[in-house]
């Protein structure tokens, strides 16, 4: 599926740029629609954090215990139903995160190829967008680069699923950095220890191993940011998965920056692993493996859109006209400025809310759309929305949406919401207008 062309011109109905979930989502809802779709993501491989943080479990999959529908449980049900299940439906261990899905990341991957591959779906991997090329309002085309030089993508719909938006940047969409003070979450490198006993590791019973990780921060073993250590249970059954490693103050935008701290995470994620060998029971036996290429990058850029969401929007459960989301994730704030971190309820118990559409569109440029943890949203909004079935639904209503639009000869700020919550419910997304996820909710 990788593009091995010269470099040319070529002219898609639909440019999504990052195939990270959220680009994943939006290049097969718009390729089910019967529309030409480009794909390029600047790594080898989609799926963003699932390709940076092998084993990242998906959380918030399951507001109020149901399933957020289309693609997100379309791909999770794939992976459930094969012989032996590829994927495994469980609580989560850390508070107020609900069930998440655990799976097999490279068969998950896959997977995702090949939806992309049964919606015609045309991929190019090791492929950066560079810069718009802007008509009055509109995007006109992309300029691209891989190994074989420059291309430009003529398109009539570009959605931004980048994770930096730098493309809808350059076009002209206003954003903000991080919070109010420019701080943005840490970034984490991520590993998985293979053979390890499972059962021996999690009859501490701390889904933290505080009293662990506190006695090797005192003996200068363990760095003071791993007073808290994330260790989760991996899909399969001799591993676990080490989300502990955040290195905090590094601009996700900076490409410096970013590789000076994934050369630092793998400094600390090498002592934690010793570690959990020499102290934690269980481990004895265990190797690490599956180490993160990069660091996963939390945040960047969040784009202005038509409708900013706020952190009170959700504690106030909000479900907007146009909501295209559902969601009751926690406020998932991780070191942004100093060494906190935070899972905190974002709603009641038995409450959801909704991201509308309007967080995808910007104000002015006709033919864009932003998804994923670009969203238009406040910090505290941020912490909780970014999650990885959120961005894949986010993305599959801008793919819906770019059909809509390219159909009617509409501009994206024209379309007609009702027309899109009615073809994403025919699309079998869950909890939208006028939907109760079930009687408490």
């Amino acid at each position: 599926m990788g593009d091995t062309r010269s470099p040319g011109d070529l002219s898609t109905d639909v440019l999504v740029i990052g195939g990270g979930t959220a680009g994943f989502g939006a290049a097969v809802a718009a390729g089910r629609q019967g529309l030409s779709v480009s794909l390029i993501e600047s790594s080898n491989k989609i799926g963003g954090v699932m390709a940076f943080c092998p084993g990242m479990p998906w959380g918030a999959a399951y507001p109020c215990g149901v399933s957020i529908g289309g693609l997100m449980e379309e791909l999770a049900n794939r992976l459930f139903e094969m012989d032996p299940p590829a994927a495994e439906k469980r609580p989560c261990t850390l508070e107020n995160f609900g069930h998440e899905i655990q799976y097999d990341h490279d068969i998950a991957t896959l997977t995702m190829f090949e939806m992309l591959e049964e919606a015609g779906v045309d991929v190019h991997l090791n492929t950066t967008a560079l810069a718009p090329r802007m008509v009055s309002q509109k995007i006109a085309a992309v300029e691209c680069f891989n190994r074989h030089g420059g291309y430009t993508i003529v398109a009539g719909i570009v959605i931004d699923c980048s994770g930096d938006g730098d493309i809808s940047a350059k076009a002209g969409v206003p954003y903000a950095l991080g919070d109010r003070q420019g701080n943005m979450m840490g970034v984490t490198l991520t590993f998985q220890m293979i053979g390890v006993d499972q059962d021996t590791v999690f009859a501490e019973g701390d889904p933290y191993f505080e009293r662990f990780a506190a006695r090797g921060i005192a003996e200068g073993r363990l760095h003071e940011d791993l007073a808290k250590l994330y260790l989760m249970r991996g899909f399969h059954a001799d591993t676990v998965f080490c989300n502990s490693v955040v290195i905090r103050g590094v601009d996700g935008t900076d490409a410096g920056a970013v590789n000076r701290a994934t050369l630092e995470g793998r400094r600390r994620c090498r002592q934690l692993a010793q570690f959990l060998r020499e102290d934690v029971p269980g481990f004895e036996s265990a190797r690490l493996m599956y180490l993160g290429p990069t660091v996963g990058v939390r945040e960047t850029r969040k784009l202005e859109g038509q409708y900013r969401v706020t952190g009170d929007d959700l504690a106030n459960a909000t479900k907007f006209l146009d909501g295209v989301v559902c969601c009751d994730n926690p406020v998932d704030d991780v070191m942004r400025g100093n060494g906190a971190m935070t899972h905190d309820a974002v709603v009641g118990e038995g409450a959801y809310y909704t991201i509308p559409f309007r967080s995808l569109v910007p104000k002015n440029i006709e033919n864009l759309m932003f998804a994923g943890r670009i969203v238009s949203a406040d910090a505290v909004a941020f912490a909780s929305v970014r999650g990885m079935p959120q961005c894949v639904a986010m993305g599959q209503a801008a793919g819906t949406a770019a059909a809509m639009a390219l159909r009617n000869e509409q501009t994206i700020q024209e379309i007609d919401s009702d027309d899109l919550i009615a073809a994403l419910k025919e699309q079998g997304v869950n909890g939208l207008r006028g939907e109760r996820l079930k009687d408490n909710c």
